[in-house]
């Protein structure tokens, strides 16, 4: 697979060529582009597979340039390489790929070529002509991880705890932190998840059946995990009624 860089810092593009390298079946293309219109440019003339591109460049900077190619039809997969994390939503947001903070790693990176191997011409077209929700609309969670910046797509959330400040979220690939309310996530997502406890709000798709124990409390059953979670008695009317329309 081809494989264009887009910074404007020259010790980015060479580090992010030795990188790349590095990695089999990848091949550099040459020139790097040196700015928001030089990437547009260049991807017309080289057709690119992969685009890594930098956010915070002269003219047009990344965001804008990877909007400009969800029009193309056949626009290369995107990878933001930036030393800013709090743009990954919005990077999202015009059909990235993956999102690397730097010093990007060359393991991270090899990850992320390989997702964008992964995807047919197809699928990328596809991805370059989703819709884009407008700045209130989110379709991923950010979540800052041992990882970096970790985006996870609202479909695969099973539900949130609350725990004082913090807010763990548990999803089908496994659980993280948020530094968010729980007010606000359910103020948010209202329509996708249901309170069943002053603390935890839960996936309406992933409920499964309500159970009374021995002791007179009741229990939410959900998909993809094995622990029940207490529903407050304040709540199990109107997680019945809900029931009832699933």
């Amino acid at each position: 697979m081809k494989v264009l860089i887009a910074d404007d810092e020259p010790l980015a593009r060479e580090r992010l060529a030795r990188l790349v390298e590095q990695i089999p079946h990848f091949t550099l293309l040459q020139p790097c582009a040196e700015n928001g219109h030089q990437a547009l440019q260049l991807v017309d003339s080289l057709q690119p597979d992969v685009l890594l591109l930098d956010i915070a460049m002269p003219g047009l900077d990344g965001l804008q340039v990877a909007a400009q190619l969800c029009e193309q039809p056949h626009a290369p997969a995107v990878i933001f390489c930036t030393a800013h994390d709090e743009f990954a939503l919005q990077a999202f947001a015009v059909s990235a790929i993956d999102y690397l903070v730097k010093p990007v790693r060359v393991e991270q990176l090899q990850t992320a070529l390989e997702k964008a191997q992964r995807l047919n011409p197809m699928q990328l077209a596809a991805l370059a002509r989703a819709p884009k929700t407008n700045n209130t609309e989110r379709t991923h969670l950010s979540a800052r991880t041992h990882k970096g910046i970790e985006l996870i797509p609202i479909e695969h959330v099973i539900h949130f705890l609350a725990d004082n400040k913090y807010v763990t979220l548990r999803h089908i690939h496994g659980e993280t932190l948020l530094d968010e309310s729980l007010k606000s996530l359910e103020e948010e997502f209202g329509e996708r998840f249901v309170r069943i406890h002053r603390n935890a709000l839960v996936s309406r798709k992933h409920i499964e059946r309500l159970q009374r124990t021995a002791q007179g409390h009741y229990e939410l059953h959900l998909r993809d995990i094995d622990e029940a979670l207490t529903v407050s008695r304040r709540h199990v009317a109107a997680v019945r009624k809900l029931m009832d329309k699933l």
